[in-house]
């Protein structure tokens, strides 16, 4: 596939994965700002700084892979993956710290999953390109 055609538009496959990409990534920045509020005042600078910078990148990432092309949006993928894991990573952690209670980060928890599921799929139909 030529540089051309893919400036002009991508897969149908893509298109549906980014649609439903984008659905379930608002999702889990709202819930990410949500459980900000829920952590200690002396957290509010450092984690949640951590938390907003790994939700905004995801999606960030994904633009700018998207409009660089297709190789560019390939390692995109990869880096929006990196910084689910991240947040991932930091919920986690806030729950076995006692910051959140476990109830409070179900539902961005199982979000960060169908991401994460999501952004697999859009990188191997990307791969196989």
């Amino acid at each position: 596939m030529g540089a051309g055609r893919w400036a002009l538009g991508v897969g149908r496959k893509v298109k549906q994965l980014l649609r439903l990409f984008n659905t379930f990534q608002g999702r889990v920045t709202l819930e990410v700002y949500r459980i900000i509020k829920l952590l200690p005042a002396d957290e509010r600078f450092s984690l949640c700084d951590q938390w907003r910078r790994a939700a905004v990148s995801i999606p960030a990432n994904i633009a700018e892979g998207y409009g660089r092309g297709l190789g560019d949006y390939r390692r995109s993928a990869q880096i929006a993956r990196g910084s689910l894991m991240e947040l991932e990573t930091e919920i986690e952690l806030s729950v076995r710290t006692g910051m959140v209670k476990k109830a409070d980060i179900i539902n961005p928890w199982k979000q960060c999953q169908s991401v994460g599921k999501i952004l697999t799929k859009l990188y191997q139909s990307l791969k196989d390109r």
